[in-house]
């Protein structure tokens, strides 16, 4: 028996520069936006309830949902468009189309779902409007000669469309089906963003001149110029109508964002964002009560529109893919740490300048990280402070470690194992005849197992500031990935490449107590459950199983834990709560029951 509690989505994937677009649902519920080659929904009332839609082989750019809700539809950097289920679980594809060979920029469909312009840098045309269900033409996006950043359609009849694009104009079509009516030339840089209202009486243009203006959206005829002439002093990005079509939302890279009151043409609010360049704002979405915006940083902003100088909420998180994690208990509450590279964990200071490739919590509530820039850190998990002290400098590349009590890291390099005590190191033991990959100390103390890329896990004792090999290997059945002991000392699980994982144990002189099979693919993490009765283990294979110790047959399959990338991290928050983290940058958390 197993279930899915939560899933630690991703930020959206942003670029200095290059708008973001944000999705909402036609019932006001959900928001969506893309990272990699996933689109990822949240709810907007409580963002950690979140879904992720990993099935585009490239990059996509934006999804946005139909007007009926049942469907989104999602455009990639290929020119591929996705039309898929909302409703069920599985997302099931409906209809898959490649209007134009490149990268799809924005998409809007029409108010009775069944047409769909879509807008990018194709190779001959830059759109294509088409019916949802069969892919045949309903008319021509012409009338630019550059890439098309922005597209909307008028969600009343008579149905209208306009177009943003990098050769600084705007364009009106009439339809279906929809032909090119005029160019509007206002703007002196690119249009970044078109939307109608959702009365349809309107339509806004924004670009980097820092200009917006409204049009009629039955006419295309200018109305104004937001603000009389620069509505901000940067470029803008984005824009969001209300509601009720009376204001207008306006996301720019001069790190504010504002709202509008269209009718009268004043500012009603402004937000300063910040003063680092990762406060420039390039999405936003107005979604009932909720006004988003999304800044350079990837965070989404909940706008207060009582205190505009700072936001209801920040959402932060990962944008990049995750390398390991690890949990930790304070004061009867879990934390999770993930490690990515990003530095976005809400930790003050300088952190690691590459990639971290393994971390633990030790006795002294430190977290410790080694990363390819050749340090290990210790980070005082009570100040969340990275602080550069406490940075001890590899002579190569550190790949893992593990934390023992008394004050013990056991680091394995490349060629190299390096025990360090009180954050100093006090020894190393090169010449090893084998490659070290993985490493776990007893959590009595005393003992290190390193397990090799030759298969054999070697025992090594930690005596005072020494280490001293025991001469005592045990037989992996492949090349050694990952190994854990149980947190009562009694087991030692190792996994490996060739798909297999074999738990010894220690108070029998370490002798094999059972092998578990059940893998398609390599296994890279292993992790005990506080029960020490069940660990779990995670594959290339996309799969997580939890398994019994005592009955190799008794297993709990997760299988495509996270759909795009293997598993690359475990950790177990209680006995029924294992969380696990993907290059897909998403954390997830599952809980387990034992029938």
């Amino acid at each position: 028996m197993r279930m899915r509690k939560k899933v630690f989505a991703s930020l959206p994937q942003v670029e200095r520069g290059v708008s973001k677009i944000i999705g909402g649902d036609p019932k006001g519920n959900n928001f969506l936006y893309t990272n990699g080659k996933c689109v990822v929904i949240r709810n907007v009332d409580n963002p950690a309830i979140a879904d992720i839609y990993t099935e585009h082989a490239h990059q996509v750019v934006v999804a946005k949902y139909a007007p009926s809700g049942f469907y989104i539809a999602s455009g990639d950097v290929s020119g591929k468009l996705r039309i898929w289920d909302t409703t069920q679980k599985e997302h099931l594809l409906k209809y898959e189309y490649q209007p134009f060979a490149g990268k799809i920029k924005d998409l809007a469909w029409t108010e009775d779902s069944k047409r769909i312009a879509v807008v990018g840098e194709g190779r001959e045309k830059f759109g294509a409007v088409f019916l949802w269900d069969s892919g045949s033409s309903v008319g021509e996006i012409t009338g630019h000669n550059k890439v098309i950043n922005s597209v909307d359609i008028k969600q009343t009849r008579p149905y209208r469309l306009a177009t943003g694009s990098d050769d600084n104009c705007a364009a009106f079509f009439e339809g279906p089906p929809f032909k090119f009516k005029f160019t509007m030339s206002d703007h002196t840089r690119f249009v970044n963003c078109v939307r109608f209202s959702p009365d349809g009486n309107r339509f806004a243009t924004a670009s980097a001149d820092g200009q917006i203006f409204i049009y009629d959206g039955k006419t295309g005829e200018k109305v104004c110029a937001l603000g009389g002439g620069k509505a901000h002093d940067g470029g803008i990005y984005a824009i969001s109508w209300s509601p009720d079509s009376s204001q207008l939302l306006s996301a720019s890279g001069d790190k504010t964002a504002k709202i509008w009151d269209v009718g009268a043409n004043s500012i009603v609010n402004t937000f300063n964002m910040g003063s680092n360049v990762l406060d420039q704002q390039l999405g936003c979405l107005w979604q009932k009560d909720h006004l988003l915006t999304i800044s350079l940083s990837g965070y989404i902003n909940y706008l207060d529109k009582n205190n505009p100088n700072k936001p209801l909420r920040v959402i932060k998180g990962h944008s990049k893919s995750i390398q390991c994690l690890t949990v930790h208990k304070n004061g009867g509450k879990s934390y999770i740490y993930s490690g990515s590279n990003d530095e976005n964990d809400g930790f003050s200071g300088k952190g690691h300048t590459n990639q971290v490739s393994r971390m633990a919590v030790d006795e002294m509530d430190q977290l410790v990280t080694c990363s390819m820039d050749d340090t290990v850190r210790y980070t005082n998990l009570s100040r969340r402070d990275y602080s550069g002290q406490d940075a001890v400098k590899m002579d190569v590349q550190p790949k893992c470690l593990a934390v023992g009590p008394g004050g013990y890291t056991v680091v394995l390099c490349i060629g190299q194992i390096v025990l360090m005590k009180d954050k100093k190191k006090c020894f190393a033991m090169d010449d090893l005849g084998y490659e070290p990959e993985a490493v776990a100390i007893h959590p009595g103390g005393g003992t290190a197992a390193v397990g090799g890329a030759d298969g054999n896990v070697r025992l090594y004792s930690i005596q005072g500031t020494s280490l001293k090999n025991d001469e005592k290997s045990l037989e992996a059945k492949g090349p050694v990935t990952d190994l854990a002991y149980s947190h009562d000392g009694a087991f030692l699980a190792v996994c490996d490449a060739n798909k297999v994982v074999t738990v010894f144990s220690v108070a029998d002189g370490y002798a094999e107590h059972n092998v578990f099979y059940g893998h398609h693919a390599k296994i890279v993490c292993v992790a005990w459950s506080p029960d020490n009765e069940h660990f779990a283990s995670g594959g290339m294979d996309m799969m997580v199983y939890v398994w019994t110790v005592s009955d190799p047959e008794t297993r709990v399959k997760i299988p495509d834990a996270h759909r795009l990338h293997h598993v690359s991290g475990l950790a177990w928050l209680d006995e029924h709560t294992l969380v696990t983290t993907s290059h897909d940058a998403s954390v997830k958390e599952w809980s387990i029951s034992y029938n």
